[in-house]
């Protein structure tokens, strides 16, 4: 689920709101670096849930107009194709879901059932659900491309969620879009009887990420005060308070990453902070980054001191 990208980011986040010094013990900030990342599952299998959840407010909807004492003959007769739908009836009859959502006690939708409305009318008002509902069958591949496009067009995008998951952990909104966008391929991906576990990914790659994350922290503290002279030295003439406070925290990292991460090539490791840095910093700050590092990269390689293992890594 996790790239490196936003393994960074998470970092960046602990690593700004760290208040010691590198003498400190700051195995508490760890610790709660490590269970910031672990919870971006909890608010992927919210989100998921929530495709169970309208699924089941739409099968309550038919019972309830097919109850009434003037049901019509399409109260009487419905529509199933949307209850029926088969990725739906996927996402509910996965063991290994269940299992995840019952182990993490994700039954948010329980206590906030209005925004499974919200989201059911806001499907259910559509275009999209309308052309849908045009007919009453389908195939897998009508079935998956419509649940695709409802959660891209109506779900991912909605204000009222978004605010729900602010209020809930605001460090969710950071988030969001990783696993929006791990939904989306994940629904995509999905077969006509595919395996149980394809709608529970792991959160790291491999154990490689989980440990880069843990070194990228330890590391870029531990070296604080070498980072920050390699940064003075090349800001001479920079008021310090000048310099954006997460521009400082992107520097170090991105310092302790060239010298310390000997296998992770050098374009990969600026481009990276790079894009980071358009997207948490201040409109110049990209440039301003680039710019230092630049200067020390080539410092590095004039002076032998950059060593990277494997080939292209410069």
């Amino acid at each position: 689920m996790l790239n490196r990208r936003h393994i960074r980011i998470k970092v960046m986040q602990g690593l700004y709101a760290f208040k010691g010094s590198e003498s400190d013990d700051f195995s508490k900030d760890q610790k709660f670096l490590l269970f910031s990342i672990e919870n971006i599952q909890n608010l992927y299998l919210l989100m998921l849930s929530l495709l169970i959840e309208v699924q089941k407010r739409a099968a309550s909807d038919i019972v309830k107009k097919q109850q009434k004492h003037l049901a019509t003959k399409e109260d009487k007769d419905p529509n199933r194709k949307f209850v029926n739908n088969q990725v739906l009836s996927a996402l509910c009859e996965s063991e290994a879901l269940r299992d995840a959502l019952e182990s993490r006690k994700i039954d948010n939708w329980e206590l906030d059932s209005e925004y499974v409305d919200v989201i059911f009318k806001a499907i259910t008002s559509s275009n999209l659900y309308k052309d849908y509902m045009k007919t009453r069958t389908s195939d897998f591949k009508e079935d998956k491309d419509f649940i695709v496009d409802v959660y891209k067009e109506i779900v991912a995008p909605n204000e009222k969620l978004y605010d729900y998951i602010e209020d809930k952990n605001l460090t969710w909104l950071d988030d969001l879009p990783i696993v929006n966008t791990t939904i989306l391929k994940l629904l995509r991906k999905v077969k006509p009887n595919g395996s149980g576990q394809h709608f529970t990914p792991k959160l790291y790659k491999d154990i490689d990420d989980k440990q880069f994350a843990i070194e990228l922290f330890r590391k870029t503290l531990l070296n604080r005060t070498s980072l920050n002279t390699e940064i003075e030295g090349k800001t001479k003439n920079w008021d310090a308070d000048r310099i954006a406070n997460v521009d400082y925290v992107l520097l170090q990292m991105a310092i302790c990453e060239i010298n310390q991460f000997s296998s992770i090539p050098v374009k990969v490791t600026i481009n990276e902070y790079l894009e980071i840095s358009k997207e948490y910093s201040t409109p110049k700050s990209s440039v301003f980054i680039n710019g230092i590092l630049d200067k020390l990269v080539k410092e590095y390689e004039a002076s032998g001191k950059l060593q990277k293992v494997g080939r292209g890594l410069l």
